[in-house]
């Protein structure tokens, strides 16, 4: 009997070890399983410089436009002048675009005012992207922007429009608040056209926030009051203040002192733009 019952115990035992380590084998991962990614994980090689790393830069309509925006200068800037107009929040940049359009006959163009009616635009490539950056609170992606101003400045110069500067495929552009990054202006530059000069409304930030709120009492903008005023501002140093200093360092800024009077103001502008157009710009200059 005993016999027998190690011979039974013999069987029995390799068979539970089989499934001991069957069971073992079952709770190691497969050598071809796939790894869950730990969302805290970043290997260091991936990582992009803050600098670099861009909301929405994943975007597919984000890539579609990034395609869409050329390598090369689409514009001749023999032929088409372009003036970027920057300036705090409450500089009158917009009081002086208009003047500078009724005199010398700009195209005035503003990035906002584009990226608003392309978001409401009924069959816009890029409406939903814009809404989506809204809603979210992020930035629109540069190419958008850039696409953007391309195409407007493209349609210009098809209308034929009459006057002086815009014969035989000349145009001159106004473009107003851009651009308000570095990355704008490098992607501009390179594959839309060469800015002539940076027209920068300077004053105080007293000044500026006392003509926010003045026009808050009407202007019904969520952002017109104080403490939104001053987010605006630390924006505005933050990454605005950077492209002055990087078309400073070409020599196409004319800074005009925009907290005297309105009339005041333009004269300094308007003489700006009269020696663009003459050839008699001097890098730098205060007006």
């Amino acid at each position: 009997m005993p016999a027998i019952l190690d011979k039974i115990s013999q069987a029995l035992n390799p068979k539970k070890k089989e499934k001991k380590e069957t069971k073992e084998e079952s709770a190691q991962p497969s050598a071809t399983a796939v790894k869950v990614a730990d969302p805290t994980e970043t290997k260091l090689h991936e990582t992009k410089p803050a600098a670099e790393i861009h909301p929405d830069e994943a975007h597919p309509d984000t890539q579609e436009a990034a395609k869409d925006v050329p390598e090369s200068p689409v514009f001749d800037n023999n032929k088409v002048t372009v003036i970027f107009v920057l300036g705090g929040p409450g500089a009158g940049k917009g009081t002086q675009c208009a003047k500078l359009v009724d005199e010398f006959g700009f195209c005035h163009l503003s990035a906002g005012d584009l990226l608003r009616a392309e978001q409401n635009r009924e069959g816009s490539e890029f409406g939903q992207l814009i809404k989506d950056c809204i809603k979210e609170g992020t930035i629109v992606p540069m190419e958008v922007t850039v696409k953007l101003l391309q195409n407007a400045m493209s349609d210009a110069l098809k209308e034929s429009r009459e006057g002086e500067g815009w014969q035989d495929g000349k145009g001159r552009f106004l473009i107003d608040g851009f651009p308000r990054k570095m990355d704008q202006a490098l992607k501009f530059d390179e594959s839309v056209c060469e800015c002539a000069c940076v027209l920068f409304f300077d004053t105080t930030e007293e000044v500026m926030l006392e003509r926010l709120l003045e026009r808050g009492k009407t202007s019904g903008r969520e952002d017109d009051n104080a403490e939104s005023i001053k987010k605006r501002f630390k924006t505005y140093h933050e990454t605005t203040m950077p492209v002055i200093d990087h078309y400073k360092a070409m020599g196409k800024v004319a800074i005009v002192d925009s907290g005297v009077a309105v009339d005041e103001v333009y004269k300094g502008a308007a003489d700006v733009a009269r020696k663009v157009f003459t050839g008699g710009f001097k890098p730098n200059t205060t007006a």
